[in-house]
């Protein structure tokens, strides 16, 4: 690959960003970093543009918004995505400087387990690693001339830039965290297009109705995408499609699985793959808790942990104490798949 071709990649994707939050790295670097002047216009310039990869400008000492070729045996591929890059060179003559950066890329990754469990991530020490869940940075990662990735992929024949940028857009909350000294997040920053808007429809998404078993019980997120189907239809049947919306902005840099639309309130459900109703509920809880009732966020009237297993006697018993005592109207759904 030559360096004019991914060229043509950055530029299509700093293109594209002017339709996403994304669109605005530089403007929200300036303000993390006090700065007088922007110092770009682009996400990527031709300084952070090389051969293989690409990082956005201002980003070497920074989480990383990274664009870069992938060789594998399937054949060569683009990723998307971010990535803290280990190699010192002579503007980054320590990785000192990263270290409370992936600190905080940890704490919001401990405290987000689900945001982005339909990428991946993998790493170059010597040799690349294989695809592994996105998780906190192990200690034994965190030396000089590692490289850590958080992204998709997508084959080099068949680009969907939309889609590639709309996976970066999907970062932009995990890197104003780490950059901001986890101070800022979207809701800090007060941009309507961040607020809670309700918007009807079912965003499409990978089914497991042709993988194996084994895949299906497994593969946390085709589960939760096909329950997330599942409970649409069924509740898109019951109170019309009009008034069914899914994954949509919590306010707060979330987004909420599902939400119904009453005509003076709304209900939110949050999907969870666990295998009993027990750990459901306590997956879910805080997420719900926190698009709810976190300041200036839309506050549901309806609170509802969905799952696959039944709702069993100490499950609604727990439930009922939370709703006595604390008066939150919490309450579970079992959805079979």
């Amino acid at each position: 690959m030559e360096s004019n071709y991914l060229s043509q990649i950055t530029h299509k994707i700093n293109a594209c960003s002017k339709r996403y939050n994304l669109g605005d790295l530089q403007k929200l670097r300036k303000d993390i970093l006090g700065l007088k002047r922007l110092a770009s216009q682009d996400i990527f310039t031709s300084t952070t543009t090389f051969d293989n990869w690409a990082f956005h400008y201002g980003g070497r000492k920074e989480l990383q918004f990274n664009i870069g070729l992938e060789s594998l045996d399937s054949g060569s591929e683009i990723r998307f995505g971010v990535a803290f890059s280990l190699e010192c060179s002579q503007s980054l003559p320590n990785i000192e400087i990263l270290l409370p950066r992936i600190a905080l890329f940890n704490d919001y990754m401990q405290s987000n387990p689900d945001s982005f469990a339909d990428m991946r991530m993998w790493h170059y020490q010597g040799n690349r690693s294989t695809d592994y869940s996105p998780s906190s940075i192990p200690p034994e990662l965190i030396k000089e001339g590692v490289f850590i990735f958080l992204g998709i992929r997508q084959p080099i024949d068949h680009l969907d830039y939309e889609a590639g940028t709309k996976a970066m857009d999907r970062l932009l909350p995990l890197y104003l965290y780490t950059e901001s000294g986890g101070k800022i997040e979207y809701s800090r920053l007060h941009r309507e297009s961040w607020k809670f808007h309700f918007k009807a429809g079912c965003t499409p998404k990978a089914s497991s109705a042709n993988a194996s078993l084994a895949k299906k019980q497994l593969d946390i997120q085709l589960r939760h995408n096909d329950i997330q189907t599942s409970l649409y239809q069924k509740l898109s049947e019951k109170y019309g499609c009009n008034n069914i919306g899914t994954e949509l902005s919590s306010g707060n840099g979330t987004s909420v699985d599902l939400v119904v639309k009453c005509p003076e309130e709304y209900w939110f459900y949050e999907i969870k793959t666990a295998h009993t109703a027990k750990a459901c509920i306590r997956q879910a809880i805080g997420q719900l808790l926190e698009y709810s009732y976190w300041p200036n966020n839309q506050e549901a009237t309806r609170l509802v942990i969905v799952g696959e297993p039944s709702f069993d006697e100490e499950a609604k018993r727990y439930l009922e104490i939370l709703k006595a005592r604390f008066s939150l109207p919490l309450e579970y759904e079992s959805v079979e798949i």
